[in-house]
């Protein structure tokens, strides 16, 4: 009878494992997803502001070597990622590819100017600070005109900022949720074991000493429960870049390496939290409301 109780009782105790892992791995899954998502946004919004570029017209007149100098201060310049002379010629050809056909026929002479193209590193790529760069440069006596695409930059930057702070609520949310659904399975796991948490603060044993072994425990789920999901997450990646290249999921190593690192370390916390206040709970019960 006892070898029956004693099958019974492990069995349920797998069970209950079980269950727990299958829950926080479930979470932690979408909750990678989740990373993956707003780490590759930040990416491919950092990617398209570093496509924009300032482009600096200069005067016919202007000498070759303020025209070095220049170059060679903008390339100083802390929001300067790149700094490319193209000259009036150059652009001539560029723009003769783009539509097709040889406008200098036309003209007769080449009414482009000399220029320079600034690429900006993506922080600087705001309405201010390019409305300030180009009041820094325009007041050069060198530089005839100042361009770049300003409602393309207010475009960007509303729906960037609008998306970020979607993107953090979706977050604040999602995380909450994940806490509650892995605290509930913890809740359940130690809920099954409250009569020997009494019995052993019965025969004197410590608060201390008493959660300790179900901290332990609940932390090698959290791990075994993470390492599934960071499985199942890198096989739902794999898929996607084979099915949809563009997306380049494995182009930035230390990006997955921030997700995995943080779901383990998410696994971990929420475990370690939830069974500490778990066995708190029902070190600080009365014996008789063991049964409620």
């Amino acid at each position: 009878m006892n070898n029956s109780f004693d099958k019974y009782q492990k069995r349920r105790l797998r069970s209950s494992y079980l269950s727990v892992i299958v829950s926080i791995a479930l979470v932690l899954f979408l909750v990678g997803i989740l990373g993956v998502i707003v780490l590759k946004t930040n990416s491919i919004t950092k990617h398209f502001k570093e496509k924009v570029a300032i482009t600096v017209f200069l005067n016919d007149n202007a000498k070759n070597k303020d025209v070095e100098t220049l170059q060679a201060e903008l390339r100083k310049k802390e929001y300067a990622k790149k700094v490319t002379y193209i000259s009036k010629d150059e652009a001539a050809k560029i723009y003769s590819a783009d539509i097709g056909e040889d406008f200098l026929e036309f003209l007769g002479e080449n009414p482009l100017k000399n220029a320079i193209d600034i690429s900006l590193k993506s922080e600087f790529v705001t309405p201010e600070i390019m409305a300030e760069i180009e009041k820094e440069l325009v007041i050069r006596s060198i530089v005839a005109e100042v361009t770049y695409d300003k409602p393309l930059i207010e475009l960007l930057s509303k729906n960037i900022n609008r998306l970020s702070f979607w993107m953090l609520i979706f977050s604040a949310l999602f995380a909450l949720i994940a806490v509650v659904l892995i605290n509930s399975s913890i809740r359940l796991s130690v809920y099954s074991k409250r009569f020997t948490i009494k019995t052993m603060q019965m025969v004197g044993a410590t608060k201390s000493f008493i959660r300790r072994p179900f901290i332990w425990q609940s932390i090698k789920l959290g791990v075994i429960g993470a390492l599934v999901s960071i499985v199942s997450l890198l096989i739902l990646i794999s898929y996607l870049n084979k099915n949809i290249p563009e997306l380049e999921l494995f182009s930035d190593v230390n990006m997955l390496g921030i997700v995995f690192v943080a779901i383990i370390g998410l696994g971990i916390l929420i475990t370690w939290l939830s069974t500490f206040f778990a066995t708190q709970r029902f070190l600080n019960l009365r014996t008789d409301e063991l049964y409620y």
